[in-house]
């Protein structure tokens, strides 16, 4: 999550502290720029004022220039990857309140991950277990699947193969040239996090439907 570095919020215990919730802006109720500061609120107690139905991102960052808005949560990707977001660092213009990694981006090295907030808050399990669900999303990335019933043997080739492309360094060459993420998870890595994120209690599914405003 970005914020604009002339708002009052520098860390979230000044949002769990202030009188008045930050403006994150949003484009509907199920995307990342709306459930991540719902989560927030949720696991450590950080309310946010959410701001819903922009048309789309750009329209959100115009929003957090004009002042109507405070903040912005979206992918650490895309802030680095083209503007108004370059501008915007090089001019100190907004600042960085959390992170969803499972480890800090070497591109953040100071911005706390949902992690580090819920150890030191002390987020009950139940807590824990609904970011787990929310943040597989982006641990996921864009997964590439096949339907069921797939033939074992047939799956073990699959995922070599794309486990040798994934390591060739013609390939890796030519990811570095575009200026791609490039962060490759395996097959049997995702399978055990489908497994985790789907075995989830009543409970956990029903804090789920609440932050994605079902």
């Amino acid at each position: 999550m970005y914020m604009r570095a002339d708002a009052p919020y520098k860390t979230i215990e000044d949002v769990r502290t202030a009188k008045e919730p930050p403006k994150c802006g949003a484009t509907g109720v199920t995307g990342p720029d709306s459930f991540l500061p719902k989560l927030l609120q949720e696991v450590v107690g950080a309310k946010f004022n959410i701001v819903t139905g922009y048309p789309g991102g750009q329209d959100i960052d115009l929003a957090v220039e004009r002042g109507e808005i405070h903040c912005r949560a979206f992918t650490i990707e895309a802030f680095f990857g083209r503007e108004p977001y370059t501008t915007w660092r090089k001019k100190g213009f907004v600042r960085h309140l959390f992170q969803t990694g499972v480890k800090r981006d070497e591109r953040l090295p100071d911005t706390p991950t949902v992690a580090e907030l819920m150890d030191q808050y002390k987020t009950p399990e139940s807590g824990r277990r609904l970011a787990a669900v929310l943040l597989a999303a982006g641990s996921m990335g864009r997964p590439m699947l096949g339907p069921p019933g797939v033939p074992p043997d047939r799956i073990k080739i699959l995922r070599e193969a794309y486990r040798k492309t994934m390591a060739d360094p013609q390939f890796q060459a030519e990811v570095k040239k575009r200026n791609y993420e490039f962060d490759p998870v395996s097959g049997d890595e995702l399978e055990a996090m489908a497994k985790e994120v789907t075995n989830q209690s009543r409970d956990t599914i029903d804090r789920l439907q609440k932050v994605l405003g079902n």
